[in-house]
């Protein structure tokens, strides 16, 4: 409901916005300011928009804490949705694993994502707290040094891709422990008009399934000795931004299109997600994209997903006065994102970008416990050197529940 208020809100902003933009656009092209009663409307239509812009606000806020109620909730599963991860420390989780002795929060996170899974080695850790990684060694002598807490200010992080999938509205399952089968009925049957007393006309209704099962996604660090002996509370830092971005990046990458080989099978390369005729970027594509939905009786609130090129052809659209078209407009005051992992390689001659438009609760995300965090002192690349290779695995899928709730089409 609050997703549905924001998407209204967006639209009146977007033609108080639209309306300002035609009386200044008709002032300029006269070579004149406003008139008295141009200003006024204006300075009206100034005040509706902020007035809007602040119940979007709040509305956006809202509907971002109702995202974060119904992630966590455990289907058919066995995970730690009921503990707080406030105050929860990777970096004594890490440290205390070494040692086989975990205690406080730490402990109770790992006891509570490991039941059912057998022998567990290294400590498991809640999916909000760690969702990454990235293959490289930590040196003090190397990049790594600039962790060592000498005068160690606040250290600021790298230029990452925006992760967009769970933020357009992906359907989240948390704690699951066995395959998932997601039924759905796929076509009704008939009815029809009959004559008094006559028999009715037998029809049958059709049902398919989508299976999801965990696919392993990890990557590891390989951390000196000094390094981890200097390091103190930046580690921390470095294990949370980074290690744990590059796991979520793939997750978030193989959504869109993952190939199906030992990873999900993402919208893209989904076999019964369809295509509309691609082109140039225009407000008549984006109807075409938004008309394939409605025709398959697609209601559920739907947003673009697209790569900043397009973006930046939106941008530059002109109509024939040579005046900017607005997003709003090419794109139906429907809601727009951009990531640099839609890809810009699709097509015949793999050269293409993607717009893709969606009913994203369609597409579910699920999660098997928590991410499994080892550290290893005993790999004969790290045993002499007294440092360790730290290896994080995430098993997680990506499904595509209705498929008719996606089209994308090939810009360019």
């Amino acid at each position: 409901m609050t997703l549905d208020k924001a998407h209204e809100l967006r639209e009146q902003r977007a033609a108080k916005t639209a309306e300002m933009r035609a009386i200044n656009d008709k002032a300029d092209t006269e070579n004149r300011d406003l008139s008295g009663e141009e200003q006024k409307r204006f300075n009206t239509l100034e005040g509706e928009a902020r007035s809007l812009q602040t119940r979007l606000t709040n509305a956006e806020k809202l509907a971002e804490f109702e995202r974060f109620e119904a992630r966590g909730e455990d289907v058919s599963g066995n995970g730690s949705g009921t503990l707080t991860t406030t105050g929860y420390s990777l970096s004594k989780a890490l440290t205390e694993s070494r040692s086989g002795r975990l205690t406080g929060l730490e402990a109770e996170h790992h006891q509570e994502l490991a039941r059912d899974r057998g022998e567990v080695r290294g400590v498991m850790v809640p999916t909000e707290i760690i969702l990454g990684g990235e293959t490289r060694a930590l040196t003090t002598g190397g990049t790594g040094g600039n962790l060592v807490a000498t005068n160690l200010a606040a250290m600021t992080d790298r230029r990452r891709p925006a992760l967009k999938i769970e933020s357009m509205g992906a359907t989240v399952l948390r704690g699951l422990s066995g395959n998932l089968e997601l039924p759905r009925l796929a076509g009704s049957g008939s009815a029809s008009w009959v004559a008094e007393h006559t028999d009715a006309n037998r029809s049958d209704a059709t049902f398919s399934k989508t299976s999801m099962g965990p696919k392993t996604v990890t990557a590891e660090y390989e951390l000196s000795r000094r390094m981890m002996l200097q390091s103190n509370t930046a580690l921390e830092t470095v294990l949370r931004a980074d290690l744990a971005f590059l796991l979520a990046q793939k997750l978030d990458s193989a959504a869109i299109r993952g190939g199906g080989t030992n990873e999900p099978t993402g919208i893209l390369a989904n076999g019964d997600v369809s295509s509309v005729t691609g082109g140039p970027i225009d407000a008549d594509l984006a109807s075409d994209l938004i008309a394939a939905l409605e025709s398959d009786n697609v209601s559920g609130t739907a947003a673009f997903l697209t790569n900043p090129a397009v973006m930046n052809l939106a941008r530059k659209l002109q109509d024939s006065d040579g005046r900017n078209i607005p997003l709003s407009e090419t794109f139906h005051n429907e809601r727009v994102e951009s990531s640099t992992q839609v890809p810009s390689d699709i097509g015949a001659g793999s050269d293409k970008d993607a717009l893709i438009y969606g009913e994203w609760a369609s597409l579910y995300i699920g999660y098997w416990s928590g991410v499994d965090l080892l550290v290893n002192p005993y790999h004969s690349d790290v045993a002499s050197k007294g440092g360790a290779l730290l290896h994080a695995f995430l098993d997680a899928d990506v499904v595509v529940r209705h498929p008719e709730g996606f089209r994308y089409a090939e810009i360019g």
